[in-house]
């Protein structure tokens, strides 16, 4: 591991001096993406390094995710994180978690653990940097995944600031391509004084690029508590479906919905919500199920499903804790679609059953020991009809739940050391 403050080699310095250009040509470029919708019109400004809110009294630590999914996955180490602090008299620390993707902050919000708050990721030039880490002075830093940015991580390298990786993950493609730059990646990954890997794959690729001292944790997904919901929203839709049996396909793609739209209609007491991944294709859905004749109602209208609707659109952004909470089985999307799946953790943390299809590429480990444990079912094309009225579904959630609050009991070890990263600790 590289020494604190250890001056860059050439090919991060070469990075470092390019970075400098940066603001010459970010700000043209966000008001861009502001203009189409893809970045916050109240925040966009924080990808500059300007914060938007005050920082906390006490010690901090950064956690940084680059999108939705990563982002949720860091609750539950936090959670850890605060309980352990505490504990041991040390006082419970402050976080702050920032990202890049605009749908993570819209999401983040209503999941955020106590003493968390969020930001966006500044660019990585050092003039934005600066502004960042003079402002929050973070006593650790913490990177998630793939995302991992080599001027941010120099920058608190030089202030002293710990950084560690967590829940990463490097495909055989990521992998190829990063090695052509292998003194960078060896110069960056070299100043992190705790890298955990998901599985032994990536933390051998990581190996090979630089990282040293690797430990395997698995993912941090498995590990996350639920998702929020509206406990009097809840209500309310639970006592306007009472009697009706309900499903729900998540995170859809194509591939997915047809495999929904095959399958329609399932009973007449039947209720599937459709939550598709990109909401933007929620018309061209709707179209879809008008030409098959079926009845329903969007969440983005503020329709409510009465007793002859037989799909509900749930067209909008972070309800998918309440989903899973009206549902007593759940589709994860991306199976059908050559995406590699999604996420199941999160429906199996509220105790429901699991179909999936056949491409669970970017979850491997993860729905096979669903599958191994009978708690997810996988799908053949066409199966989708004949698994939503298997009699083992009663028992498949019962066992997704089991396994899920296994793994939030499983964050004890890292957390700990990442405790003791922290500046001042001890």
């Amino acid at each position: 591991m590289a020494e604190a403050g250890e001056k860059p080699g050439l090919a991060l310095g070469a990075y470092l001096v390019a970075s400098r250009a940066l603001p010459f040509m970010a700000p043209a470029l966000l008001r861009r993406r502001l203009a189409r919708g893809k970045e916050d019109p109240a925040r966009w400004r924080e990808k500059l390094g300007e914060p938007t809110s005050p920082r906390p009294e006490g010690r901090l630590i950064w956690l940084h995710a680059v999108g939705l999914g990563e982002v949720l996955a860091l609750r539950g180490l936090i959670v850890e994180m605060a309980r352990q602090a505490g504990a041991t008299g040390m006082g419970a620390p402050e976080f702050l978690i920032t990202s890049t993707a605009r749908s993570s902050a819209q999401v983040i919000g209503a999941n955020l653990p106590p003493r968390t708050r969020h930001q966006f990721l500044p660019l990585d030039a050092p003039a934005y940097l600066a502004r960042f880490l003079d402002h929050w002075r973070p006593d650790l830093s913490i990177w998630a995944e793939q995302e991992i940015w080599p001027g941010a991580v120099l920058a608190a390298d030089r202030r002293g600031i710990p950084v560690a990786m967590v829940n990463a993950r490097i495909t055989a493609e990521s992998h190829a391509r990063r090695r052509r730059l292998r003194g960078l990646y060896a110069d960056v990954l070299g100043r992190l004084a705790l890298t955990a890997a998901q599985d032994q794959a990536s933390a051998a690729r990581l190996t090979d690029l630089g990282a040293r001292g690797l430990r395997v944790t698995g993912s941090l997904k498995s590990a996350a508590p639920p998702l929020a919901a509206d406990p009097a929203e809840l209500a309310r839709i639970q006592a306007q479906l009472a009697g009706r049996r309900v499903w729900v396909a998540a995170s859809t793609h194509s591939g997915d919905e047809a495999e929904v739209l095959a399958a329609l209609p399932i009973g007449d007491d039947a209720l599937t919500l459709i939550a598709p991944r990109d909401v933007t294709r929620a018309d061209a859905l709707a179209d879809a199920l008008c030409a098959r004749g079926l009845s329903f109602a969007r969440r983005s209208a503020g329709e409510v499903p009465d007793a002859k609707t037989q799909v509900w659109l749930a067209d909008s952004y972070g309800e998918l804790g309440l989903w899973y909470r009206l549902a007593e089985v759940a589709l994860i999307g991306g199976g059908f679609d050559r995406i590699g799946g999604h996420n199941p953790w999160e429906a199996a943390a509220l105790g429901l059953p699991i179909l999936h299809g056949p491409d669970t590429a970017n979850f491997l480990a993860d729905y096979k020991a669903l599958d191994e444990a009978g708690a997810a079912m996988p799908l053949a094309t066409g199966g989708l009809a004949a698994a939503l009225a298997s009699p083992d579904l009663a028992t498949m959630g019962a066992r997704a739940k089991a396994l899920s609050d296994r793994a939030q009991g499983s964050l004890a070890p890292l957390a700990r050391d990442l405790l003791a990263l922290m500046r001042g600790a001890g």
